[in-house]
């Protein structure tokens, strides 16, 4: 695979920072452009950014000036631009981009439910790629969005899936218990969060219930027929660093026994052939132990790329109920958008394309 020159929208936060720490030394992507607010273009990396990772700043990135976050007189604008923004500067900035011939792979909530976007986790619905063919921006510049989901339907959806195949999901009730870098940087203050449990994270749990039914629903020439399911969400906010925990109860179509269910994730391997460098090799692993998942043990199976589920069980009031595990900011957000851009690499689909003189 030809190494392709990428850049990053909202390079300074945290989603973006977590980019930088991913795609530094990927085989297929190499960073060439940083965009950030008015306050920090012009400066290096270095001097905007106050680096919060566990690894250290790149040199080379570090050495970078960040430029303005509009395409507008971006010489050396590149062809592929990941997207670390809040949904509403997402939604004025994501479609200029678009606009201007990029293939913009959004992390953002503003176009997830556009009938014409894709929200995609390529193990679960790779297929929803082919809507960027319905966008007007890719019919007059080459330009389009694809987005990723939301963090805490990204690792319940892997472990959804395989089981909606084989059995059809009539019914889910999940409890999530979410990190607290999902809120971002500095995110919830201290005071609010150490020794206790917050029960409203804003628009989370409409979020998870309608990214659900899109991401296991069906294509159709109308966009997507979502998922004849019915889901209901409490979301929390705990003091954990990384890492979402989610109980699920859920009631199937088909009758499942518990030796079904494990057969179902452990012989889920979508893109086993593939060699995609951030796919995990088995995206749903099971842990049998009485206790796991548990974020501080569990969070970085895969790279940070997996979904652990554990302790499956029958439910008194649904068909089974288990724990699901995934880590909130890689799987949850950049390393999620970096596999969508891998795929979208390999169907060829971040090539240029032509379009009309002076469209771009």
């Amino acid at each position: 695979m030809e190494r392709r020159k990428v850049g990053i929208l909202g390079a300074t936060g945290m989603v973006g920072q977590r980019f930088i720490q991913l795609l530094n030394n990927h085989p297929w992507f190499e960073i060439t452009w940083l965009a950030a607010s008015d306050r920090s273009a012009g400066k290096t990396y270095a001097e905007a950014c106050k680096w919060k990772l566990d690894t250290p700043l790149p040199p080379r990135i570090a050495a970078m000036t960040v430029s303005p976050n509009t395409p507008e007189g971006a010489d050396d604008l590149p062809q592929v631009i990941f997207a670390a923004l809040d949904a509403d500067i997402a939604r004025e900035l994501e479609p200029k981009f678009a606009a201007a011939g990029c293939a913009v792979i959004s992390n953002s909530s503003a176009f997830r439910m556009a009938a014409d976007v894709p929200l995609v986790v390529p193990e679960v619905n790779a297929d929803h790629l082919s809507l960027i063919e319905q966008q007007s921006w890719r019919k007059q510049s080459g330009g389009y969005i694809v987005t990723n989901p939301n963090c805490c339907a990204i690792g319940l959806v892997l472990a959804l899936k395989p089981l909606e195949e084989r059995f059809g999901i009539e019914s889910l009730f999940v409890t999530t218990m979410q990190a607290v870098s999902g809120a971002g940087y500095p995110g919830v203050a201290s005071l609010d969060i150490l020794g206790n449990v917050v029960p409203y994270i804003k628009s989370e749990e409409e979020k998870l219930q309608e990214e659900v039914g899109k991401l296991l629903g069906r294509v159709s020439p109308n966009g997507v027929q979502m998922l004849d399911a019915r889901l209901s969400a409490h979301c929390n906010r705990v003091p954990v660093e990384d890492g979402h925990t989610e109980c699920v109860s859920i009631k199937f179509k088909q009758r499942a026994t518990r030796e079904d269910v494990l057969a179902a994730w452990s012989e889920f391997q979508p893109l086993k052939s593939a060699h995609l460098p951030s796919a995990p090799l088995q995206p749903v692993e099971f842990d049998p132990s009485v206790d796991r998942p548990q974020p501080r043990l569990d969070r970085m199976r895969g790279n940070g790329m997996a979904s652990t589920v554990g302790r499956l069980r029958e439910c008194p009031l649904l068909d089974w109920k288990f724990v699901v595990l995934s880590h909130n900011t890689i799987r949850g957000a950049a390393g999620a958008a970096i596999l969508n851009a891998e795929v979208l690499a390999m169907m060829r689909k971040l090539d240029p394309l032509e379009v009309p003189a002076g469209a771009r």
